[in-house]
């Protein structure tokens, strides 16, 4: 496991305008979904060359999501087949596509889930293109970051601190940045619960115990590896998400990918309360009384993350001094990171490295 590091995001309003450049011709080794609920196989290819306005990146670090097991499972539809998953990808732009300025080249860059949205639609009109119509998501409908190189919309690739560990970095592209969003549509409450303790909240109990919250953090019966852990960041207590916290909460988030959890949130805060589903996917919500829902409070969901929360984050998370913790795998090992994660056995983050030659 390895400490990370704060993260700082420069200005990724860049004026686009030169031609294609490449620099390395290395087979691309990548590990691709062929097939919904198989392993990923391991493949070289062809370097992928970027299209206009886009950027080639070469990878040094993309954290597993539990979003990825989503796709691979199958609770995810119609992802582009074959498939290179992953979307928490932090690398080094290497190459150019038309209409993107040189000045790229070189530079660190994080690539989150959403790809590209067409900027056109009714709600990238409102400024809410989480909502896009016509989006693309990294590593679900185009090719992500479980690779040597990736291709990215340059609109969509955050500049990232050249002098901090990518490793550490990139957890914070999504767990980093949806538990941001979730916490924002939380509101201003103080008392704050967290079900399901792994990569996102790991990461939002620092910004809330540097913001003065105090955090309530709901883990599997018996899952003291993960209690220790939020005990260690700061939780003010930590249980089971059968047990009662000592207090009404003012909020909840809920992680985990189970349904029967929002009963039970609604039932932990107070009237008035809000509990946010932080998820892509979910088990169904079971039947439950009124009276759970009654008294004002309020179930809201998190749909994907805007370029603003980017923006918002990053600062945020440097001045919180977040630090990420990660178990890193080889590329090749792709699949035991899936199974590790699925089975509940990490501690933080799992993160690939396509340089390594061997679990770090």
């Amino acid at each position: 496991m390895q400490m990370g590091h704060a993260v700082s995001l420069l200005s990724p309003d860049i004026e686009l305008r030169s031609e294609p450049q490449f620099r390395w011709a290395s087979a691309m080794k990548a590990m691709v979904l062929q097939q919904i609920g198989k392993p990923l196989v391991f493949v070289e290819r062809d370097d992928p060359k970027p299209g206009p306005c886009e950027l080639r990146i070469k990878v040094e670090a993309c954290a597993v999501c539990r979003t990825d097991l989503h796709v691979v499972d199958g609770d995810l539809n119609h992802p582009k087949l074959p498939l290179v998953p992953g979307h928490e990808i932090v690398g080094i732009v290497d190459a150019v596509g038309c209409g993107v300025e040189n000045a790229k080249l070189g530079r660190r860059v994080g690539v989150p889930w959403l790809g590209h949205a067409c900027g056109t639609c009714f709600f990238c009109r409102m400024k809410t293109e989480n909502l896009c119509d016509r989006p693309e998501f990294t590593g679900y409908t185009r090719d992500g970051g479980f690779a040597t190189y990736v291709v990215a919309d340059a609109a969509f690739a955050f500049d990232l601190d050249a002098g901090a560990d990518p490793i550490s970095l990139a957890p914070l592209l999504c767990a980093g940045l949806i538990g941001w969003r979730s916490l924002q549509k939380a509101g201003d409450g103080k008392r704050i619960g967290l079900f399901g303790f792994g990569a996102a909240a790991h990461i939002l109990t620092q910004i809330c115990v540097w913001q003065g919250r105090k955090v309530y953090a709901f883990t599997r019966n018996g899952d003291h590896a993960a209690q220790q852990f939020a005990l260690a960041l700061g939780a003010t207590w930590v249980g089971s998400s059968e047990e009662n916290a000592p207090v009404a909460l003012d909020a909840a988030i809920i992680f985990a990918p189970v349904g029967d959890l929002v009963p039970t949130a609604l039932k932990a805060v107070r009237k008035g309360g809000r509990v946010v589903c932080g998820g892509i996917h979910m088990s169904d919500i079971p039947s439950m009384p009124y009276a759970v829902l009654w008294g004002e409070r309020e179930l809201v969901s998190v749909a994907n993350l805007t370029r603003a929360d980017a923006a918002e984050f990053f600062p945020i998370a440097q001045l919180a001094n977040v630090r990420t913790h990660t178990s890193a795998y080889p590329l090749e090992e792709a699949n035991e990171a899936l199974a590790d994660l699925r089975a509940g056995r990490l501690v933080g983050a799992a993160v690939l490295v396509p340089e390594a030659t061997r679990r770090l």
